[in-house]
């Protein structure tokens, strides 16, 4: 047991939160749609933060509902927290052991708002200070790099927001998600022998939009975690705004990009990466007109609505970082200096 299993775990994990978690998050909608709620502020670190760049388009454009996403020093080392009148305070957090997320959630309950802890432990000091508990519900996750944790956090904030919205039909879209994932796990043989020709890759970017920016910070983070490599993410917007000048010929740029709002926006950027600067294109989409432009094409089920195409195409990033570590020759359980649980404060 360990990454890759749990990498493999996905489809069973985001099945059982369909199945199990289904009344308790419409409570928890529920819930929330008494009080008068303003805004949502997020609180969460590393790849929890990650699903909480994704709650950032999902709820905002969505359901309506702005987000602000925490910083935690200023309850901790500050101790100057901001005015929480009429939010939704929100802890994301696999282990729920962290105390700057946890005093965050503290905060919000002194203040007298509605808070929600999502963790994957229902025990956890920060599911003990939260008004409302989502547990993630995959079993232990060995792997110190989180897979089937981060998407179950996704899931959960898709469940979510489909709850506030009471589209009865929105949840008919997430039960295809499990398949979805199913599908792309499917890619593994692709993915391993295209892992082969970055084996001496150190430094590349990462690049995302619209609700797949979480994306390419959460894929970026894999390659970060357990293979070194220097991966940066950015919006394709961002990139534009100055850093697209470290492309070179052959500078590796790996993308997110599927149907949807953005589709043109990253078409546009992948397309002055190759033609004028000459740079080497992953790309991770459904779409053809930009998969033909890839050195490494990585090619998704069709039909995956854009909101939900975040719990799919991160799959083949996992895939990807952790194919690679093992061709560098690098443990993928046992990364260098990183713990399963980090409590910062």
């Amino acid at each position: 047991m360990g990454t890759y299993s749990e990498i493999f775990e996905q489809p069973h994990c985001l099945c059982c939160l369909l199945e199990n978690q289904r009344s308790a998050v419409e409570q928890v909608a529920k819930e929330i749609k008494k009080r008068d709620i303003r805004f949502a502020f997020l609180a969460a670190r590393g790849t929890s933060d990650n699903a909480g760049r994704y709650a950032n388009y999902l709820l905002g454009g969505v359901n309506g509902l702005p987000i602000a996403l925490a910083t935690p020093s200023l309850f901790t080392y500050y101790q100057t927290p901001p005015n929480l009148q009429d939010a939704l305070v929100i802890g994301i957090s696999q282990s729920g052991q962290s105390p700057d997320i946890v005093s965050v959630i503290a905060e919000g309950r002194r203040q007298k708002c509605l808070t929600l802890a999502i963790t994957n432990d229902p025990d956890s000091p920060l599911a003990k200070q939260s008004d409302l508990v989502l547990p993630l519900m995959t079993g232990p996750e060995l792997g110190v790099a989180a897979t089937k944790t981060y998407t179950a956090e996704l899931m959960v904030l898709a469940m979510l927001s489909v709850a506030l919205s009471g589209e009865a039909s929105a949840w008919d879209e997430v039960a295809k998600v499990p398949q979805w994932t199913e599908s792309v796990l499917k890619n593994e043989d692709y993915l391993r022998n295209s892992a082969l020709r970055y084996r001496y890759m150190d430094q590349c970017v990462v690049l995302g939009r619209g609700f797949n920016y979480s994306t390419a910070y959460e894929w970026a983070l894999k390659l970060k975690e357990m293979t070194y490599i220097s991966a940066e993410p950015y919006s394709s917007a961002d990139f534009m705004h100055g850093p697209i000048a470290i492309v070179h010929g052959g500078f590796p740029v790996l993308s997110v990009a599927v149907g949807g709002k953005v589709l043109i926006s990253m078409r546009d950027t992948l397309k002055q990466i190759k033609d004028d600067l000459n740079g080497e294109l992953m790309i991770i989409s459904d779409q053809k007109e930009v998969l033909d432009m890839a050195v490494t094409p990585v090619v998704l089920p069709s039909g995956i609505p854009e909101w939900l195409s975040p719990l799919v195409t991160i799959i083949p990033g996992q895939l990807f970082a952790y194919h690679l570590t093992c061709i560098k020759g690098f443990d993928p359980d046992q990364p260098r200096a990183i713990h399963k649980v980090t409590e910062t404060r």
